[in-house]
């Protein structure tokens, strides 16, 4: 089945608008412009539809390629204005900062941190050898019910980690307040919108400062040859 049938524009414009949406804090009138600057035209709504529908696509076979995530989650959640209403955000990185899982949740209780943990094993498949969070009990019930094995940490600073990584999600967030973008105007398109994220995020995750100037760029050919993969 060919993922592009009936779309006007090529491919290779329709990918690019969405690899700039959810790799860079831009608006869908911002990559309007730069598709402009390059004498492509095209609308925003064009574009916010192409990011809604490949976004996801791209993301579900960036997931099913994915080489794996280490054995030490860090786990937070954060709330998240979404139509008016509260809702929390649950997140849990690795070691090396790769996005395990996103999920946004009504509350954040020990259902809900049932929840969150039962994705995490799905996304895993294996129990990680040891979990970071802070001191909320809902964790402590979840690690009890579903994880009794794991270490689980709780100590100060040491969840830094997950913290900084809501970071990202708060500057698109703050943007989205003015601009034309309505991922956080419903539950359903900021979750998919953060899936999202998260699958590009990862695959361009290459740790830059940790290593060589030439070792960055071989790493960046293999993430945009995976990427091609993905939207072929």
């Amino acid at each position: 089945m060919n993922t592009y049938k009936r779309h006007r524009f090529p491919p290779d414009i329709i990918s690019y608008s969405v690899w700039l949406y959810h790799r860079f804090n831009l608006s869908h009138r911002d990559i309007e412009d730069l598709l402009a600057e390059r004498g492509i035209t095209v609308s925003r709504e064009a574009i916010r539809l192409w990011c809604i529908k490949f976004g996801a696509i791209y993301a579900r076979r960036l997931k099913r390629k994915h080489r794996g995530y280490g054995d030490t989650f860090y786990i937070d959640e954060v709330f998240v204005k979404i139509n008016g209403k509260q809702y929390y955000l649950w997140r849990a990185v690795d070691q090396d900062g790769e996005v395990v899982d996103v999920f946004l949740q009504a509350k954040r209780d020990g259902a809900a941190a049932k929840r969150f943990f039962k994705r995490l094993l799905r996304s895993h498949g294996e129990e990680p050898r040891k979990i970071v969070t802070d001191k909320l009990r809902s964790y402590g019930f979840a690690h009890r019910e579903l994880i009794p094995e794991t270490i689980h940490s709780t100590q100060q600073y040491e969840n830094n980690r997950a913290e900084q990584s809501h970071e990202t999600t708060r500057v698109r967030e703050r943007g989205m307040r003015w601009s034309d973008n309505s991922e956080f105007k419903s539950v359903r398109q900021a979750q998919r919108f953060l899936g999202a994220h998260a699958a590009v995020s990862n695959l361009f995750n290459l740790g830059r400062h940790l290593v060589s100037a030439q070792h960055y760029r071989d790493l960046r050919v293999s993430a945009f040859s995976e990427w091609d993969r993905a939207v072929a």
